[in-house]
């Protein structure tokens, strides 16, 4: 019957039960206990004792994780888009996500197979369908190309669903640059809060649609930010050259030559310069524009033979010099309630941060004529797509923040 009771039942007992068993050892020696019956007696005791405090801590463990369980709710996921390499980690994640039940994969080229028949590693037994307007899911994530989401998100919200979209249909503000960049209209309603939580959590929390910020715009940005955001009037930038590396995956699960291993091995090779779609996202949240930019700023793209990460060279020119002990400080204090950015005081790595949620950030350079250089890294398939948009989804939900992200 003792077992069977609950922690705070078993804290008001014992001392009943103690006292029970003191009384009777006195009543048994007449008051006054012999040695041997005290030992025995103490023995007895401190072994009870040991008993219950385990008991005790064990109980607590199981009623605590119990209690965890129940209050977090399942809600019910699914993924438009899930057999490419973004959709794949998304799904990789949700299904060990304890807040979520991952309910279906939709895939159009892929639909019938089954997902451990393209990424074997993710051991799940699920097939991909083709989407048909389905509505049955709490939660939509779409990791779609360019263009596609746009017709399907309208529907969702409308029923009522949480939207992230890891597309560049609903970043831009500005419909005339998304047409420049991404060459294809959209109206100006077509529009999601823009899902960078280091800058934008407050936002994120009371949203149900988030657009998800892009790879390359992602490593830029986290670099940045602190000089453009981080109240320092006295800071201003004037130039801004970005030479960013990223891994082939990046590129999709595409079958073009030019990405074979025989092309990209032991190569790399610079494309889209100036004309990157990710370059008004930049200059979007860094509080100016591409079509009107407030300095100077170019973006040099490139890939690399490496299958995953960004790696991100920010050189910049300060209107005038700082002091580098300063400059740390900004950035450490900017991200000190970021759990997935860490700045770091030696140089990073894409293996550093390699099929992880983080940024790592190094301030590389603060020359004495107002000359910085910034070294970001990211994965750019987790913190520059899949692993940040499940950060937005546990913010919206309303729970810890790093939930199935820190592995």
């Amino acid at each position: 019957m003792f077992r069977s009771l609950k922690i705070s039942q078993k804290r008001l007992i014992f001392p009943l039960y103690w006292i029970f068993i003191h009384k009777s050892a006195q009543k048994e020696t007449g008051g006054t206990c012999s040695q041997p019956y005290v030992t025995i007696f103490s023995l007895y005791t401190v072994r009870f004792h040991i008993h219950f405090y385990i008991e005790t801590l064990f109980m607590a463990y199981s009623e605590m994780t119990l209690s965890v369980s129940e209050s977090l709710k399942k809600y019910s996921v699914s993924v438009i888009g899930a057999s490419g390499y973004s959709g794949a980690e998304l799904t990789r994640i949700l299904l060990r996500h304890p807040a979520v039940e991952l309910q279906e994969l939709y895939a159009f080229s892929q639909s019938g197979k089954q997902a451990s028949e393209l990424y074997p590693s993710l051991s799940c037994n699920k097939i991909y369908r083709t989407y048909n307007g389905e509505l049955e899911s709490d939660i939509y994530f779409l990791a779609l190309p360019h263009g596609e989401a746009l017709a399907l998100v309208p529907a969702l919200l409308k029923a009522g669903k949480t939207v992230i979209d890891l597309s560049g249909d609903f970043r831009l503000k500005n419909p005339l640059e998304h047409e420049e960049f991404y060459k294809q209209p959209k109206s100006p309603e077509a529009v999601m809060t823009y899902g960078m939580p280091e800058l934008f959590r407050s936002e994120i929390m009371k949203s149900t649609a988030i657009s998800n910020p892009g790879c390359y715009a992602t490593s830029i940005i986290l670099g940045m930010a602190p000089l453009f955001l981080g109240n320092r009037a006295s800071i201003k930038v004037s130039e801004l050259n970005c030479t960013s590396v990223s891994g082939i995956s990046g590129a999709g699960r595409s079958s073009k030559t030019e990405l074979s291993f025989s092309e990209m091995s032991e190569n790399v090779r610079a494309y889209k310069v100036g004309v990157h779609q990710h370059t008004p996202e930049i200059m979007q949240a860094l509080g100016t524009s591409a079509i009107s930019p407030s300095f100077d700023f170019t973006f040099t793209p490139m890939i690399g033979s490496l299958v995953r990460g960004i790696y991100s060279i920010l050189n910049v020119r300060l209107e005038s010099p700082v002091d580098a002990e300063s400059l740390k400080t900004l950035y450490r204090e900017f991200y000190r309630n970021a759990p997935f950015t860490r700045v770091r005081d030696t140089m990073t790595e894409v293996q550093h941060v390699a099929h992880t949620n983080f940024c790592d950030i190094h301030i590389a350079l603060v020359s004495k004529s107002g000359s910085l250089v910034i070294v970001t890294a990211i994965d750019n398939l987790l913190k520059g797509a899949a692993g940040q948009a499940v950060q937005n989804m546990n913010i919206m939900l309303g729970i810890e923040e790093s939930t199935g992200l820190l592995f």
